[in-house]
């Protein structure tokens, strides 16, 4: 349990209210920029493999001060150091985090030898078996399907389309989450089960959806003419035995302090690893251990997970920000979103403090996004004009893995706009100075000039990638985990469980024999729930 006091009663917390209230309510960015031509170069620093500018944020040198401040009064350092050491920080579940030992190199002390050994001997078992598999003309494969769910398909499924310049020529990668039929469906149609091989990715091999859809993936699999099950289902878990019974015999395992949001590093990454190789998943891992030291070492006030969690507290718990717009103006990227919806809400959607005492103020943001320019043509008229204040982060690549070179420069001409108009707006006298030829003849100009105003002053953070590689893309997912935890250790919170899962996941269990009864039973039911299973059942 944490000694450190919450972060509200410390003073930290006190001096950085009232300094929101004398300064940081009414910052404007504009008027900074004006002060301060430095600022840029003061609020922005390069980190591995990830270049960030934060000077487009509601901050100025003070803020950060007092946010530091607020971090050192939480702990936040000592918290740090005892993830990093293997302490038993999930304090729920009573067990270590170690997600940092799965990208640690071979023979690293931390947290213990015994682990790096047991971590790097399941590494080389795996990509060495993603090394044949990928040799298609031995193999014979040339389709493999992943089936998970949360943590066992977000992380794959994000890297495999981040990085499909790396991707074997010859073979694809498809991923099955969803227990609706719909989503297995769409995969399995046009595959030939005799070249293709399926990943089961679950711990415990009971996940529900997984195991629904890994059965109806080994019938369609016998009926289309497989043969030899054990060459075609790969069984990622630790229940060895229910992994055989289902008629796997190869398996790669990880261990119970390898949470789900946290275990593309191991070997739920095998989707990953069959697709771009041994070398390539283990510069992955690189990346992430380069931005680990960087989290571990580097000062507070230069360290970019740090600054980025802290911000996050700022706009929740000051700015009443409720939520985070991610625009990644990469197409590999698409999937980054969702991948962080689970990372961070799972992680921060708490509303207990350790001592799982009801906490008085906001923790996780709502996190939520489009790769642009898709998002400008869908979203982004209310992150500019709508009457919420939603901070968004942009992420740009500045080499392409495409030879479409207009087309490259045309995205980043975008994003570096959309940043600068949220940030400068438009007045209503400048809007009266132009002439818009979509607008209504009826309407009087100035009338027109209050619908064309766009109010400004609304914060971004910009994070620049030299090129998207493995490598890169590691040290960005590891920014973002550490992140995360910075912003729960203000919180005093336990990130690493997720408790909110089961309930619903228990009532479905509950439902599931009133759907397939002959007769409709509502037995213990709530009112809307019976009529929605009548209605179902009629």
């Amino acid at each position: 349990m944490s000694t450190h006091p919450r972060c509200d009663h410390t003073a930290a917390w006190a001096a950085l209210a009232g300094h929101f209230e004398a300064h940081g309510r009414d910052f404007d960015l504009r008027e900074a920029f004006a002060r301060d031509p430095g600022r840029f170069d003061a609020l922005s620093l390069q980190a591995p493999e990830v270049f960030a500018d934060l000077s487009k944020n509601l901050v100025d040198a003070a803020t950060l001060r007092f946010l530091l401040d607020l971090s050192r009064e939480c702990g936040l350092e000592a918290r740090r150091d005892a993830l990093l050491a293997g302490d038993l920080v999930n304090t729920t579940e009573g067990r270590a985090v170690l997600h940092t030992a799965l990208r640690a190199p071979r023979g690293a002390p931390a947290p213990t030898p015994q682990v790096n050994a047991e971590v790097h001997a399941v590494l080389d078992a795996m990509l060495d078996h993603a090394e044949t598999v990928r040799d298609t003309a031995r193999s014979g494969i040339t389709d493999v399907v992943n089936i998970g769910i949360g943590g066992s398909d977000l992380g794959p499924r994000m890297a495999v389309l981040a990085l499909d310049a790396f991707v074997q020529p010859g073979l694809r990668l498809h991923f099955v989450s969803n227990v609706d039929g719909h989503d297995l469906a769409r995969v399995l149609r046009g595959l030939d089960a005799r070249r293709t091989l399926f990943i089961i990715a679950s711990k415990t091999f009971t996940t529900q959806e997984t195991m629904a859809n890994a059965h109806a993936a080994r019938a369609w699999f016998d009926a289309a003419g497989g043969t030899d099950r054990a060459a075609h289902f790969v069984g990622v878990t630790t229940n060895l035995e229910a992994a055989a019974a289902f008629g796997i015999t190869r398996t790669f395992g990880f261990w119970d302090w390898v949470g789900g949001r946290y275990s593309m590093w191991s070997a739920i990454g095998l989707p990953i690893a069959i697709a771009i190789g041994a070398a390539n998943f283990r510069a992955l891992l690189d990346g992430a251990h380069a931005m680990d030291r960087h989290f571990a070492t580097a000062p507070l006030e230069r360290n970019l997970p740090v600054l980025l969690g802290l911000l996050d507290v700022w706009y929740r718990n000051f700015h009443r920000c409720a939520s985070r717009s991610v625009a990644p103006y990469h197409q590999g990227l698409e999937r980054l979103p969702a991948y962080l919806q689970q990372l961070e809400m799972e992680s921060n959607g708490k509303g207990v403090d350790l001592a799982g005492e009801a906490l008085p103020y906001g923790t996780s943001p709502v996190v939520w996004g489009e790769p642009g320019t898709n998002g400008q043509h869908a979203y982004f008229q209310m992150l500019h004009q709508g009457t919420d204040v939603i901070p968004v982060e942009f992420i740009a690549v500045k080499h392409p893995t495409h030879p479409y070179a207009d087309l490259h420069t045309k995205a980043l001409a975008n994003c570096l706009a959309q940043s600068q108009a949220l940030m400068l707006g438009k007045t209503t006298e400048a809007a009266l100075g132009e002439r818009a030829p979509t607008a209504s003849a009826s309407l009087g100009a100035l009338t027109l000039a209050r619908h064309r105003s766009f109010p400004g002053n609304r914060p971004s953070t910009t994070l620049l990638l030299d090129r998207l590689t493995p490598r890169a893309l590691g040290a960005l997912i590891a920014l973002y985990e550490h992140r995360v935890f910075t912003s729960g250790a203000v919180w005093g919170i336990n990130p690493f469980d997720q408790w909110g899962v089961e309930l619903g996941k228990a009532l479905a269990g509950d439902l599931l024999p009133r759907l397939t009864a002959a007769t409709v039973d509502s037995t213990g039911l709530d009112g809307s729930t019976a009529g929605l299973l009548a209605r179902l059942k009629a």
